[in-house]
């Protein structure tokens, strides 16, 4: 059973085919429309959503036929329906139903926060059910526990800005071009203090639920008193914007995984990639925890975390080609929808 997964939910165009049952990746393919946007730091939806149309046919056709492939093996195909981008969402969705109307067969509606936490099963050593997972993204920040049956409950999320959109819009503050996050990181590991000591909003707090408006504020605060921005200040400011930020994220995962005394704690999403963050929640979570990250080239948006879900979703699988983009749409109405 092969399933093409197709993911256009912001600015990267990803397509993948998988193969069951052993889960054999057939092929992969990413375009990342960086440089494009770059030049407004930040996303365009308009612009992001007319370079999919350019180039989502383009990639799944040179992918399949650098790799031997026929469009008569698929047996279904697995697309984004959100959250994410209206705009590009709408580009994947109907060019994913219009190839499944073509060959007769289904279409599979994958929440695209679900791929990024469902990326680990494909591990050699995958979680075992119930597991906590910290998605972390550009848009998203939810501590989530998974249980059995592909039943969500969020424990936890960001009142305001995501994590990832927080190291951007610091990262702006601070003139050092998009995508932010892995400037900051670059940055503060130059640093061996914590100058500016910034607020660890709601870190204190009962509830898991996270905040980084503050934070961000207290960056620009701390940029318009400076003079000028010197090299040395972008090092510290970075450095101390990180520290605070991943103080918040580790405190509350691991106020979350001593309340639901988890085995294992999957951590996924594009900011999952930033070091510092995975060093932080490997030494403060206790011993009898094992952590899950996907391998960093998988951490970001891509195919075959859209084309391994619809892969676990198979079964409820219909032919209805209505197209649909969901910008906003909670993890939590996808229980039991495996």
């Amino acid at each position: 059973m092969a399933i093409l997964g197709i993911e256009t939910s912001c600015d990267e165009t990803a397509i993948a085919v998988i193969d069951s049952p052993n889960k054999k990746v057939l092929c992969e393919a990413l375009f990342s429309q960086i440089d494009l946007h770059n030049l407004y730091g930040g996303v365009v939806p308009e612009l992001a959503a007319r370079d999919h149309i350019s180039r989502l046919v383009p990639l799944i056709k040179n992918e399949f036929e650098k790799n031997d492939l026929s469009f008569e093996i698929l047996d279904a195909i697995a697309v984004s329906k959100g959250p994410g981008l209206r705009g590009p969402l709408l580009v994947g969705n109907t060019i994913a139903n219009s190839i499944a109307y073509a060959l007769k067969i289904p279409v599979i509606n994958v929440h695209h926060m679900e791929a990024h936490l469902l990326m680990p099963l494909l591990d050699a050593n995958p979680p075992s059910m119930p597991f906590v997972s910290l998605l972390v993204s550009g848009g998203h920040t939810l501590i989530v526990k998974v249980d059995e049956g592909g039943r969500y409950t969020i424990m936890g999320e960001t009142k305001d800005d995501a994590l990832g959109e927080a190291f951007d819009k610091t990262a702006k503050l601070l003139n050092l071009g998009y995508p932010g996050g892995p400037e900051i990181e670059k940055l503060a590991k130059l640093s061996q203090i914590d100058r500016f000591r910034f607020p660890r909003p709601m870190i204190n707090s009962d509830c898991l639920n996270l905040s980084f408006s503050g934070l961000k504020t207290a960056v620009l605060y701390a940029v318009q008193k400076l003079d000028a921005l010197s090299d040395e200040d972008k090092i510290e400011i970075s450095n101390s914007f990180q520290n605070a930020a991943v103080d918040c994220i580790v405190s509350k995962v691991l106020k979350a995984s001593i309340q639901e005394n988890i085995s294992d704690l999957v951590v996924s999403g594009g900011v999952a990639a930033n070091e510092f963050l995975r060093c932080s929640l490997a030494d403060a979570m206790p011993s009898n925890v094992k952590l899950h990250f996907p391998d960093l080239k998988h951490c970001t948006d891509n195919g075959l975390m859209v084309a391994h879900a619809g892969l676990m979703k198979i079964e409820n699988s219909e032919k209805n080609y209505n197209i649909e983009a969901r910008a906003r749409w909670s993890l939590e109405e996808n229980n039991n929808a495996r």
